[in-house]
């Protein structure tokens, strides 16, 4: 699954989030699962996959990256209920 991606993981439902953008979602929520990225996500135990957004192009998943990363945590939380309300790991869906 190569493709530009926006990507919003939890540690648990409610609890610490991480906003990311990748040009492939499964190898890159490998990595964190597997604790090879960012320490954050490491440090917090961030590795569900609970939102995701696709594009066409790299520039606008960086985009939209950047915006997200600025809203406020209720946004973000808005965003993905509705997506996911239960903020169900999403990762096995990829396959």
């Amino acid at each position: 699954m190569k493709q530009p991606c926006v990507y919003i993981l939890a540690s648990r439902p409610g609890g610490a989030i991480y906003v990311g953008v990748t040009s492939h979602l499964a190898r890159r929520i490998w990595e964190h699962r597997q604790g090879l990225a960012d320490s954050h996500t490491k440090r917090y135990g961030i590795t569900r996959l609970i939102y995701y957004e696709q594009y066409d192009r790299m520039m606008d998943a960086i985009q939209r990256e950047r915006t997200m990363k600025h809203w406020p945590r209720v946004w973000k939380t808005r965003l993905i209920a509705s997506m996911n309300p239960e903020w169900r790991d999403l990762y096995d869906d990829l396959a």
